[in-house]
């Protein structure tokens, strides 16, 4: 058995073994009375039980939890970015591109650099290369739409900017890396 808490939300893991079936009531009803005790109440909505080897899943801090079998046919635990987060994250990034229309792009890629290295470095520690993917492709279409457009140009200038000046040249943030273990997070260029 283990757990997971942050703030008021926690997680209580117990592995698939018959033996241990007693521990899922022991453990509801010992977490319901330490909270009664502290004056919490129980969010019942919120509060379930998940069998994810009957292909349940559950989500925590913006995490989707399941249970898949590898490509190696293992079954394995999963954790990406859940769909919600990462239309929030577009949602955000939305906002600053249509903040900065005007504005000169070294500032558009200042502020959305520290929203995407905030982002990218919370939910690089899970299954997040798809996700990953998605969101630099998306960034990539709409600072070249920007550059266009500030040139009064039509199209996405793909002959005119290769994706390594946009990285390169503009600084654009690149560190769409997985990560396991700890990792110290590489510092966005001063400005």
């Amino acid at each position: 058995m283990a757990y997971a808490r942050w703030a008021d939300d926690i997680v209580i893991l117990v592995d698939g073994y018959r033996r241990h079936d007693w521990l899922l009531d022991a453990v509801n009803r010992r977490v319901r009375e330490e909270l009664a005790k502290l004056g919490i109440p129980v969010n019942e909505q919120k509060s379930r039980v998940v069998y994810l080897e009957r292909d349940e899943a559950f989500t925590f801090l913006g995490f989707d939890f399941r249970w898949v079998r590898s490509l190696r046919g293992v079954w394995r635990p999963q954790y990406a970015p859940t769909r919600h987060k990462r239309q929030e994250l577009l949602q955000k990034l939305r906002e600053v591109f249509r903040r900065h229309q005007s504005q000169p792009v070294g500032r558009l890629i200042h502020e959305v650099n520290l929203i995407l290295a905030g982002w990218i470095n919370f939910f690089r520690i899970g299954h997040a290369g798809r996700h990953f993917n998605f969101i630099r492709d998306w960034v990539e279409k709409k600072v070249r739409h920007h550059l266009v457009r500030a040139g009064k140009r039509t199209g996405f200038g793909w002959k005119r900017w290769s994706t390594d000046e946009l990285y390169r040249m503009l600084g654009l943030y690149s560190d769409y890396k997985i990560r396991y273990g700890r990792t110290v997070p590489k510092a966005l260029p001063a400005r």
